[in-house]
């Protein structure tokens, strides 16, 4: 069963176990998030995955978005 986890981020059990990627790609979000961080560049991800900047920026908003309802707690 394929859920809309946000605007062009979607999880399907059969693409890559239900991991969330962009939508009509088999490209998941921590990737994207990923080389992000290591420096390459949105056109460089665009163009190596077969996504677009509008894609890249959805990646990134879901990460966000998840990243919110993340709660740190200390340890003494």
């Amino acid at each position: 069963m394929r859920m809309h986890l946000a605007p062009r981020i979607i999880a399907d059990p059969r693409i890559l176990s239900g991991k969330p990627v962009i939508e009509g790609t088999r490209v998941p979000v921590e990737l994207v998030v990923g080389k992000l961080g290591g420096g390459m560049s949105f056109e460089d991800i665009a163009t190596e995955y077969e996504i677009t900047r509008e894609d890249i920026l959805a990646a990134l908003a879901y990460a966000s978005s998840i990243l919110s309802l993340e709660e740190v707690r200390g340890i003494a």
